[in-house]
């Protein structure tokens, strides 16, 4: 009997984990939490403060009541520990609940509340398809930020050499050459370092506008390829896996599913040689 009332208990909590309304109810009060926190940021009255104290441990509470549930719903516990976002998800509820407001770990309190919002991530999937794409892409990108890195180092080294005479504010040295690069790459007042040099030396266009084309142009396009051909494969392994829990999977899922993994594949090859 009392199998049964645990049984139908946790049929219960997984239900409700799953409820799309209770979902969106669970994004809300993140939602509220990071308004809260925002609103401590500005000079107000202590009534006010005060009544946001108390919405913060409403918050807090019913994060406690949510994470609870999705535990018990868990038919497996042990399997619950294992995903990151779950553990995550727990330590920030966890150290919420610790009252160190008045201590000294109250910066730390504070920070930890500023993650809450965080779990924005771990409740909608689709962000955390997003989120995983970019890890994914991440060994890749690593690449493309090396070869940047590469071509930075060149241009400040030139830089520094043929224009250091001309304002050492910005080309005094390489490190320096390289900060005024990354304000030439996002095109904030570039045109007046150009026209600056352009001065003494009036080929020094060309040095700009090529640097602008590797950079801006080449390489932000890369990274942005690499982190949108990561995204489909994503969406294609997921697509595959939910037909196949549905019992749906076709054949056009299937050759989804085993391209996406060749890929993968391919990719880990290509990292090891």
């Amino acid at each position: 009997m009392l199998t049964a009332s645990l049984s139908s208990l946790q049929g219960s909590f997984t239900k409700l984990k799953a409820n799309r309304g209770f979902e969106l109810f669970v994004v809300g009060v993140i939602v509220v939490s990071a308004l809260v926190i925002g609103a401590k940021t500005y000079q107000i009255p202590p009534y006010v403060l005060a009544a946001l104290e108390v919405l913060d441990l409403f918050v807090t509470i019913f994060f406690m009541f949510e994470i609870s549930i999705r535990f018990m719903g868990e038919d497996n516990k042990r399997a619950f520990f294992k995903d990151a976002w779950n553990i995550f998800d727990t330590l920030i509820v966890v150290v919420s609940v610790i009252p160190i407001e008045n201590s000294d770990m109250a910066l730390l309190g504070r920070l930890v509340r500023i993650f809450r919002v965080l779990r924005m991530i771990s409740i909608i999937p689709e962000l955390r398809l997003l989120l995983n794409s970019l890890i994914k892409a991440l060994p890749q990108l690593g690449y493309v930020v090396l070869l940047m890195f590469i071509i930075f180092y060149i241009y400040a080294a030139i830089g520094s050499t043929f224009f250091g005479r001309i304002n050492p504010v910005l080309w005094g040295d390489i490190s320096i050459s390289m900060l005024t690069l990354f304000r030439v790459m996002t095109f904030e007042d570039w045109t007046d370092v150009m026209y600056e040099t352009m001065e003494v030396y009036g080929f020094s266009w060309i040095f700009f506008l090529s640097f602008i084309f590797f950079t801006a142009f080449a390489f932000l396009n890369m990274v942005i390829g690499i982190v949108v051909n990561v995204l489909e494969e994503e969406n294609a392994i997921m697509r595959a896996e939910e037909a196949e829990l549905s019992g749906e999977l076709t054949l056009e899922h299937l050759d989804q599913k085993i391209e996406a993994r060749f890929v993968e594949l391919m990719q880990a090859i290509e990292l090891k040689k």
